[in-house]
């Protein structure tokens, strides 16, 4: 089974759906194709598609996934990370209205790079990526928590000889950092 998560943006991502139904009608793809799409509404005859599914559902998909295919949010590339599966990630593009920015480009930049997934740049050599997933091997993913963490403290320390705004507001944003952090992560 090949999961697609879509994650929760609030833009429509129709180009990376209709990339997967044409790698099915290629006979590319001939496994069962689960999707989240979140807000974004398509239809396909050769997909199993769901708006939302709970966290549990999401992760119960995600382990019996053969391959994940993803945007390149941070949340649902690090949550696919954790089953060790071959991921294919796409950036929503602002120039498609998918996104704000091009922030997701990077995202899937770095994590390429890193060796953790195959970034899908081209959709029109989706082909390609799928037949490289059945031998690939994500490099395991390992967190810079602690390097950013000795970062702010330095941060904090140079800070601290000044109002008493700027000695607290580190630990102010320290705190929303940690609570994305363990947002994203669970």
């Amino acid at each position: 089974m090949i999961l697609v998560t879509l994650g929760t943006q609030d833009k429509d991502f129709k180009r990376l759906l209709k990339a997967i139904d044409k790698e099915i009608e290629n006979k590319n793809i001939n496994e069962e194709v689960i999707v989240q799409a979140g807000y974004t509404k398509y239809h396909s005859n050769n997909m199993k598609i769901f708006d939302f599914i709970s966290p549990k559902e999401l992760d119960d998909l995600m382990k019996s996934a053969r391959i994940i295919i993803t945007h390149a949010g941070v949340g649902s590339i690090l949550g696919a990370l954790k089953y060790n599966k071959p991921i294919i990630a796409a950036a929503r593009l602002s120039k498609y209205k998918e996104h704000t920015n091009d922030h997701q480009k990077e995202i899937l930049n770095e994590f390429e790079k890193e060796g953790h997934i195959l970034a899908l740049k081209d959709f029109n050599k989706l082909d390609n990526l799928l037949m490289k997933a059945n031998s690939f091997k994500p490099n395991k993913y390992k967190s810079n928590n602690k390097k950013f963490t000795e970062m702010i403290e330095e941060n904090i320390n140079k800070l601290s000889k000044k109002s008493i705004w700027y000695r607290i507001s580190p630990y102010v944003y320290l705190i929303i950092l940690i609570l994305i952090i363990m947002l994203i992560i669970m």
